[in-house]
């Protein structure tokens, strides 16, 4: 009895070992399958590692040597002390990162309301001239950013720009010398850099146009019929059945603003006017890599960056499951 009885469990080990491991074989259909497959994503692969991981990683080496552009035959081994000299000895550093940050707690929060607000007003039946509308939000995204940019700057000019000449029909004096100095105040240049940020708005309402679009008009004639209300249907049905695309526009924002740059070097040509509030983090890694040409110290930079967004985002994937609904009504 005993002797059948390690006989029937080896046989099932044998079974449950061949089973595991049958999952990896493959028959000879799926094999040339497979080759095809990664034939034909082998431009996209040979691109990503020639343009994308190769110089990846031969920043995270350069990042090791005191290497300069003026002068690449003295490079010469330093180990972690380009990484001893970022964290603990340049205040510049944390100086760069509290500035972006402060600047995306200020810009992240509106970006991500008003584009949602303008995407559920949109596709709203009751909008007359919806496809007008979609078209104007939209059409800016067409300019060149730079070319927005400089047409911004005159926007908010404190003398002849036409906010302050609006402002000034309120009765608020907002023209003048002693007006609103959108680009000279610290106190006002994030939200100047906000609004000229809500200019391109138009690919994240899109989007969320698009994810509203894709919502079940079941679910809405079910709550209408259960008697909820506007504000219920809004926060109990559209709300969390897109989701998705809320955690995928989260990431692609936060990721945005790490990487500000474009606007205060145009502007301010990366002075940090006025009084240093512009002194992002990106600014003083683009004055360190190219400026001064110390490009072992810049990867050094570029990497601490690297790892910030990375943590961010591996912690909003973590928490992705307690708030993120998919179709199939599981959380992910």
């Amino acid at each position: 009895m005993m002797d059948m009885l390690n006989e029937m469990n080896v046989a099932g080990r044998d079974t449950r070992k061949s089973g595991l491991f049958s999952s990896f074989k493959l028959s000879p259909a799926r094999r040339r399958e497979a080759k095809w497959g990664l034939f034909f994503i082998s431009p996209w692969l040979i691109g990503f590692t020639v343009f994308y991981l190769a110089p990846m990683i031969a920043s995270l080496g350069l990042s090791l040597f005191e290497f300069t552009l003026s002068s690449p035959e003295d490079a010469r081994f330093i180990g972690l002390a380009n990484w001893q000299r970022m964290l603990f000895n340049d205040p510049k550093t944390w100086e760069g990162l509290a500035i972006t940050f402060k600047f995306a707690l200020i810009s992240f929060p509106i970006g991500m309301i008003l584009a949602f607000s303008l995407a559920v007003l949109l596709n709203s039946k009751h909008l007359i001239g919806r496809n007008l509308f979609r078209t104007l939000f939209y059409a800016p995204t067409m300019v060149p950013f730079i070319a927005s940019i400089l047409i911004w700057s005159q926007v908010l000019n404190p003398n002849t720009g036409w906010l302050n000449r609006i402002i000034d029909l309120t009765g608020i004096q907002a023209s003048g010398q002693n007006g609103l100095r959108w680009m000279d105040d610290p106190n006002l240049i994030y939200i100047a850099y906000t609004f000229i940020g809500i200019w391109g708005i138009g690919n994240t309402v899109l989007i969320y146009l698009a994810s509203l679009q894709g919502v079940p008009t079941e679910l809405y004639d079910a709550s209408s019929i259960d008697g909820a209300g506007w504000w219920r249907r809004l926060w109990n049905i559209t709300v969390p059945m897109i989701t998705p695309v809320i955690f995928y526009n989260l990431i692609l924002s936060l990721v945005g603003l790490l990487q500000f740059f474009i606007l205060p070097f145009v502007l301010n040509q990366g002075s940090g006017y006025p009084s240093g509030s512009t002194n992002f983090y990106m600014v003083y890694f683009y004055k360190q890599a190219f400026n001064f040409q110390n490009m072992g110290y810049g990867a050094s930079l570029a990497w601490l960056l690297f790892v910030i967004a990375l943590a961010i985002t591996i912690f909003l994937f973590a928490t992705a499951r307690y708030w993120v609904y998919y179709a199939g009504g599981e959380n992910r």
